[in-house]
């Protein structure tokens, strides 16, 4: 790598409580020049060195001015609302998020919640437990339901939310897509529409998904209001980040049976405290942040890791770049 790294390969150190990025890294890259740390404590003894720091929830600011080397900052999640921006522009170091490496896992668990709830596999999980072979009903509206037709809303159609689109559309269900502005209606049988007609568009949907990134105008969008648009016979799934809900605007809504019930993935406080209401609510479904967790995620990091690698060197724009 001549023009950054003088004929040899970029120091990397990778930081993360779960993920061994080196050994993935090792895969493709016989020789790369990459330390794996796994606690804040042993990277603030490699951190100097770092050129490249791939890293995202044991960020702390502070790393900042121990990094002196420091040419590129990789996120390894979407989410990048945790690192400082404004500093990291003013010192003229790029931040790359990991979009869309997890949008396959992510669009599957959505689909998993869907399934879950249409066919109410959690009272199934329950009803084994208990050891009660539960009957069929003869009121039909009580009954599991099927798929087709059900219409679905993704609010935020990036990776993620056009992944599970097309997976909605495979179980034969409608689906409608939520952008700032609208430039065709409809989209590989999506049909758009725009941020101004929310509310419009949440009170015809079965299902609403929430997928978009967290920003000052998503921060807090699921509101009292939004929640009573939607139907009462509705579902709300949030698989983006816990502050696009009002908490407490959805237990109210849940109290009242304004809405039937909701899967959640993300909440404002993580962990969710052992005193948390949601934990409880037969008609709420909850995972601890781990929809975008699989396999493969280390490796689909390290993909875009060493394309950002690539383009650095070769003067080209950067993926995901965010600064």
């Amino acid at each position: 790598m001549k023009t950054l790294w003088l004929d040899r390969r970029p120091r990397i150190v990778c930081a993360h409580p779960l993920y061994d990025l080196k050994a993935a890294l090792d895969i493709r890259q016989d020789d790369s020049a990459c330390t794996q740390v796994f606690s804040l404590s042993d990277l603030d003894n490699y951190i100097e060195e770092a050129e490249i720091l791939c890293i995202s929830m044991l960020w702390k600011d502070y790393l900042l001015d121990r990094a002196p080397r420091l040419k590129l900052v990789q996120s390894i999640s979407a989410g990048v609302d945790h690192f400082p921006q404004k500093v990291l522009q003013d010192r003229n170091i790029p931040l790359c998020s990991a979009r869309g490496v997890n949008a396959r896992a992510v669009s599957e668990h959505v689909l998993s919640f869907i399934l879950n709830i249409s066919r109410r596999l959690f009272e199934a999980r329950d009803d084994q437990k208990a050891g009660l072979w539960r009957t069929p009903v003869r009121d039909a509206t009580n009954r599991v339901q099927e798929l087709t037709g059900k219409r679905v809303l993704v609010v935020g159609l990036g990776s993620i939310g056009r992944r599970v689109a097309h997976l909605c559309q495979a179980f034969d269900m409608t689906v409608t897509g939520v952008r700032r502005t609208v430039v065709q209606e409809v989209e590989d049988g999506i049909h758009i529409v725009a941020s101004d007609r929310l509310h419009e568009a949440v009170a015809e949907a079965d299902f609403v998904v929430l997928s978009c990134p967290l920003t000052p105008e998503t921060h807090g969008l699921v509101d009292a209001a939004f929640l009573s648009s939607m139907r009462r016979d509705a579902y709300l799934i949030n698989v983006s980040r816990g502050k696009v809900v009002d908490e407490a605007a959805l237990l109210d809504a849940l109290d009242k049976g304004t809405i039937a019930g909701a899967a959640l993935d993300t909440f404002v406080d993580e962990p969710l405290p052992e005193g948390s209401t949601f934990w409880s609510r037969e008609n709420v479904i909850v995972t601890p942040h781990n929809a975008g967790d699989s396999q493969f995620y280390a490796r689909n990091v390290v993909d875009i890791l060493l394309d950002n690698i690539t383009n650095m060197e070769n003067g080209t724009p950067l993926r995901n770049r965010v600064v």
